[in-house]
């Protein structure tokens, strides 16, 4: 599996999908990587999905919740301090690998 660019904690904005959520930003909250399955991530308030829960012991009442779906990792791209997308690399330095902005050059 390969190396993801983006990680827990992130500022990411949704590039494409549903309209009501595309072109927002928010904080990533988890990284779903599975053997065989496409990289995913949750985003914090964004992608909103209703759930309709049987009543439990932990749960009596039951009813609809709702809670964060999952995005493609595609679909998301870290945000610059402009408030724009950008693209990610690494380099070098000294004996650590950190992540620099493409464009700018400048680490994250």
């Amino acid at each position: 599996m390969s190396k993801l660019k983006i990680k827990r904690g992130d500022n990411v904005i949704i590039t494409t999908g549903k309209k009501d959520i595309k072109g927002k930003t928010g904080e990533v909250i988890e990284v779903i990587k599975k053997e065989g399955r496409d990289p995913r991530v949750i985003v914090a308030g964004l992608n909103i999905v209703k759930k309709h829960v049987k009543p439990s012991a932990s749960n009596p009442q039951g009813g609809i919740t709702e809670k964060e779906a999952s995005i493609h990792i595609s679909n998301v791209a870290l945000v610059g301090k402009d408030g724009k997308a950008i693209k990610i690399g690494y380099k070098i330095e000294g004996d650590t690998k950190v992540r620099i902005n493409k464009k700018t050059g400048e680490t994250l």
